[in-house]
Parts: structure tokens; sequence; C-alpha cells
């Protein structure tokens, strides 16, 4: 790859302290240039407390994604009986992996690309234990490219040795945009965001902005360049909108990736699919101590008493249970007979007049099927036909879609319960010393209609706060030609309607490598991180929209020939709006032993993403080990505050 600052003149370290107006800043902090600062431990016990638990103690984790998997991981290491319970077929949630047929091949398809950043220190400390660092492989560098060249040059990020301020330093010296950045610290407000991003402090930040929107705050005398060449990136790769997603949140997902991190912006991917890579490594080590993993579940009750848990019912099998469920009325598809609810792929059509209703969900790969001027209804990725009673016609299909009843209405939303619950189901219940709530924001909010019994009410009023972000959607297309490619195998888009990224597997992971060499074709990815749905209401707009950004953002595939697309779409990602730090629940619940792990917990350090996941995990097992007077587990984090006050 060529070296995208030659056109600009080399720039001294005195001059971009100079140009960042922070001469001053090295003697602030106690980093040097050469001595790179170590993870903050964030728990440590000081006591000399035993390692293991022998009273056989039982915990029940609900959710099998990297946050429930990490504290099933570290309780299972440690003497308790745990049985993990996961509603999808395959455990990881975000992060899962699940097989998919293109013409003769079979492949593991996953969410999306998820790149290991190098301060993923609890991740990473899993992976160490399991020792699969083959799993992963560093993808060297990493690029930010702009829909407008004359704009913005490409933006390229490596690995570091170096904290604040000297990390600016090294980003102003190769940035080929540095000019362009925009920053005059004579301007109160240039000042005011230069404080708040090297300043930042839980709960203070959380204090000054939380109540603002980050599109709200970047208006007016805002360093522009600043904001189009790192603020808007880092604001949608949270996966929330920046006219939805609080200040406060910015700055701590902003601290943790690069302000607060010596690390640099570099990471891994992994060999193989996430599944294979990470997540069944885990589960292997939770079943190798003991411990219970069971999928395909659904939570029929939560039996509560004296505002402790003491039961988790469950039945066991496909998704055709008779347990109920809630789902919001979708306003953004064209209205016609039926009324439609739900998001993303777990979509919903109901005749208000019989009161029945068809799961969208296409039988053969998991898209969204669209109805027909005919009343039939088609799925836009492959072509399954289904009648208007979502008996399956034609196509790869091989089964109907799934028939529900409305059993109960309310405002904006509808009870829905199987027609036809399946006949195999295993029924069972789980005693409980502890539980571990470790669903996403709809499961968590889902699991609380199930409680039953005498509970606090401020954790029903805390769960019912929880929002989710705006949906995301992946578009993977399988084309019969390769193509040039100068920038990273994963690169940051900016400019364009609905792309943020763009991943060429056939350059990452073995078995897209070893298609492409057997085919000579490529396996593209691209990332739509928190879209608008009126923008795009259909999985059929998402794909036209992504199939026609695919030729812009690579000319050379105009032609090329699309053997295969796969579309991922869901809505149920974290939202972290203006006004929701205070009330986030926190890893224990009002309810005595029930703990909260996932990305919506409130964390005491600066994380995101996967390494939020997990430390939320963690720190759930080590509020149980506390609790049973066993050691808890160190838990690492970037350094937990900024340089400057605010």
């Amino acid at each position: 790859m060529s070296d995208d600052n030659t056109s600009l003149p080399p720039i001294s370290r005195r001059s971009a302290l100079k140009l960042l107006g922070v001469g001053a800043a090295g003697s602030m902090v106690g980093y040097t240039r050469f001595a790179k600062p170590h993870p903050t431990i964030h728990q440590q016990e000081s006591l000399d407390l035993p390692r293991y638990h022998s009273q056989g103690k039982k915990v029940v984790v609900i959710g099998g994604g990297l946050a429930g998997l990490a504290a099933a991981y570290e309780l299972s290491q440690r003497g308790f009986q745990v049985t993990l319970l996961e509603k999808a077929p395959q455990l990881g949630g975000k992060v899962a992996s699940w097989k998919i047929n293109v013409g003769d091949d079979e492949f593991m398809m996953e969410h999306g690309f998820h790149g290991f950043f190098p301060q993923y220190y609890n991740l990473k400390s899993l992976v160490s234990e399991l020792s699969i660092n083959d799993n992963f492989q560093s993808l060297d560098f990493y690029s930010l490219v702009f829909k407008d060249p004359d704009r913005y040059r490409p933006e390229v990020f490596r690995p570091s040795n170096t904290a604040f301020p000297w990390n600016i330093v090294d980003l102003a010296i190769s940035s080929p945009n540095r000019l362009r950045w925009g920053i005059n610290l004579t301007k109160i407000k240039h000042l005011e965001v230069f404080h708040a991003i090297t300043g930042f402090k839980i709960p203070r930040t959380y204090d000054t902005y939380d109540t603002i929107t980050v599109a709200d705050w970047v208006r007016g005398e805002f360093p522009q360049g600043l904001y189009d060449l790192y603020f808007l990136p880092f604001a949608k790769s949270s996966l929330n909108a920046p006219d939805t997603l609080s200040t406060g949140e910015l700055l701590q997902f902003f601290h943790f990736y690069f302000f607060g991190n010596p690390e640099g912006l570099a990471f891994n991917g992994t060999v193989d699919d996430m599944g294979t890579s990470l997540v069944q490594p885990i589960a292997a080590a939770i079943r190798a101590n003991g411990g219970q993993i069971l999928t395909d579940v659904s939570v029929s009750e939560i039996q509560c008493q004296d505002n402790k848990i003491q039961a988790i019912a469950y039945q066991q099998g496909d998704e055709q249970t008779d347990v109920p469920f809630w789902t919001k009325k979708n306003e953004l598809i064209a209205a016609d007979s039926l009324e439609y609810y739900g998001a993303g792929d777990a979509m919903y059509a109901v005749n208000p007049e019989t009161e029945e209703g068809l799961s969208l969900t296409c039988t053969h790969q998991g898209c969204t099927v669209g109805r027909q001027p005919d009343g039939s209804f088609l799925c836009p990725c492959h072509g399954a036909r289904y009648d208007a009673n979502g008996k399956r016609l034609s196509g790869p299909a091989q089964r109907d879609l799934p028939q529900f009843k409305v059993q109960d209405r309310e405002a904006d939303q509808v009870q829905l319960v199987a027609e036809n619950p399946s006949n195999d189901l295993q029924r069972g219940t789980l005693a409980a010393d502890y539980v571990v709530l470790a669903t996403d924001v709809p499961g968590t909010r889902h699991l609380f209609t199930r409680l039953v019994g005498d509970r606090d009410p401020e954790a029903q009023r805390k769960v019912d706060q929880l929002v989710v972000s705006d949906p995301f959607a992946v578009g993977r297309f399988w084309l019969d030609r390769d193509f040039p490619w100068e920038h990273s195998k994963f690169a940051s888009l900016s400019g364009y309607a609905l792309t943020d990224s763009i991943t060429l597997y056939h350059q990452i992971q073995t078995q897209f490598k070893d298609w492409a060499a057997r085919t000579g074709g490529s396996v593209v990815e691209l990332h739509a991180y928190c879209y608008k749905e009126k923008e795009f209401p259909t999985q059929e707009a998402l794909l036209a929209t992504f199939e026609q950004e695919l030729y812009e953002i690579v000319p050379e595939l105009k032609g090329a020939t699309v053997i295969h697309r796969q579309l991922v779409n869901q809505k149920n990602f974290s939202g972290y709006p203006p006004n929701s730090y205070g009330d986030r629940p926190t890893t224990e619940s009002e309810i005595s032993n029930l703990m909260y792990a996932g990305d919506w917990v409130k964390m005491p350090f600066p994380c995101g993403l996967m390494e939020r996941a997990i430390s939320s995990g963690l720190l759930a097992a080590n509020s149980i080990l506390q609790r049973e007077g066993v050691q808890r587990r160190p838990i690492l984090s970037v350094n937990p505050e900024g340089v400057f006050k605010i």
C-alpha cells in the first residue's frame, strides 16, 4: 500500500504538539515516549481467599452470548454448578456462527466482521487461558476511506506503543488530513471539545455530557474535520447513530478506543468463523468443568419469592413453544390488510380480523420475506415463496412459515403465541442459588414478563427504560471475480447512504480463502452499523442499496456475477441515549440473587463492544464469587481517566 501522507511536508513531534495545543502535555502525564503504560487493574483481591468454591452452589446463566459465556466460564472454573440456557440453536449471540449453503459449498455465516483490538484485555486473557491464540491473526493496519477523495484522503491506523499525548502526535504526523482537522484552541468551543475528549472521568463526564446527543453537541463551532474523520466513524461503530447517542457515552467510547488506549487501532481477526475460533472453545471449557449448556431453550417462568429467584422453568425445542411474547408495531411497512410487528429479521404479519399471524422469517436462511401484490410472500435473498397462509410454494426453503395467534393487545404492541406448539418439547425446572441474566435488551425485557412472584419493582422499572439502537444490517456477497484493493482487509467507509464498512473475507478467513483460490471469486461484506428504518424499511431495499454501493466502492466489480447474497438484519443492540446513564442497571440488581451481564449494563470503567460484553460477564461472576467468599478474578481496563480536567 502506498503511503498516504507523502504529499504533505514532514512534520516534527514538536510541531505536532503545537498544532494540537498540548505543548506542555508531556510534563503533565506520567507516560514517556518510550515507556508504554500497563493496563489498570479494576478488581484484585487484597484478602487471601480460596480460589475454589466447595459448597456446590447452583448458578443459572440465561443467554449464551459473550457475556453469558464469560460468566459461565469463570464460575465453572471455580466449582459452581453452572447451567447455561440459550434461546437460539447456536451459542454466541452477536458473534454466533451458523451453517449456510452456497451452491454445493457449505460456509459458516456470522452477524458481521468483528475486530479484536489489543486493549480488549479481558477478552485476550480468556483467549490465552484457552490456548487459542493461533485462532487469531493480525490484520496489520486499519483504513478509514472516504467516498469523496478530494475532501479527505484515506486515514491509516497502525499498532502503537505510546499513550496520550504521544499517540495523538503520531496520528498528526501520519495523517494526510492533519491540516483539515480544523482545531483552533483559541476558540472556546474547540477548547471545550479538547478538554472533553482528554479529560474523561466517571461519573463526571456523564454528569456533564449525558444530557445531549452527539449531533447536538457538534452543532456550531465544532472542528468539522475532527468530527468527519474521527467522531462520526467512532460514533457509528458503537452501533448508535449520532442523533440518538449520548455525548457522554461517545466520550467513554472515544477514551477506550483512543485517548486512554496505548495500543493503537490495528486489530486481529479470526482465522475461521467466530463460532469456531472463539465461541466453541469457551463452551468446551465450560463443559469440561462440569457445566451444562442447553440451546433451543425458551424460559417459560422465573419464580421469585421474597425478592429472590428460586427456580427457572423452561422448554427446550424449536421456537414453536407455548411461551407468549410481546412485539411492537412496525409503522414503516406499507399498509395493506395486514398489521406488521417487529423489526429486522424478527418480523410478524397479523390479520386484524382473524387475529392470526405469521412469522416473516424465511425458513431457508433467515431473511425477512415481503408481501407481494398477489398476497404471497417472497424472500428477497434467495427467492423462496410462500402463499398468503405461509405455506411453502417454491424455492430453497423446505418448511412453511411459523403461524401465531394474538393472545393480547396493548397500545402499540401485541402478544403472540405459537398456533401449533411443537409436540416434542422437553420441559424442565432448574433450582438456582444465583441467576445471571445475560441476554440482549429485547431478551431481557421479555424475560421480565416471565417473572412471577414477589420482587422489587425498581428492577422492573430500570429494565423497562432500556432501549435498543437503530437496526444494523450486513450484506455478504459471493462474486465470480476478484478485484484490486489497496486498503486494509477490513476498512471503515464514510459518505455512503447505507454502508459503513467493507470486509474482504476471501483475504481473511480460511473457508473463504480456500473457496476464492479454487474459483477465482471473492467474498465481500458490507456493514451498516445503525441505519434509519424509514430510509430502508424492507430487506429488499437494504440488499439493493448494498449492491449498488458495492459497485461504487469497488468499480472493478461492475459486471461481475453475484453467485450468492446473504443478509443479516437485526434490531437488538443496546441504545445509549441521553439521560440513560443514571438509571442504567449495574451488575447487581435489586433482586437479591440476580446479576446482570451484557453490553447494556452500566460499567465502572471504559470499555466497548465485545470487551464490554466479556467484562460485564466477568463482573457478574465476581459478584457471586465475592458473596461466597471466593477470590475474585482480576479485571483489567485501559487507564480509566483522561489526563486533563473538564
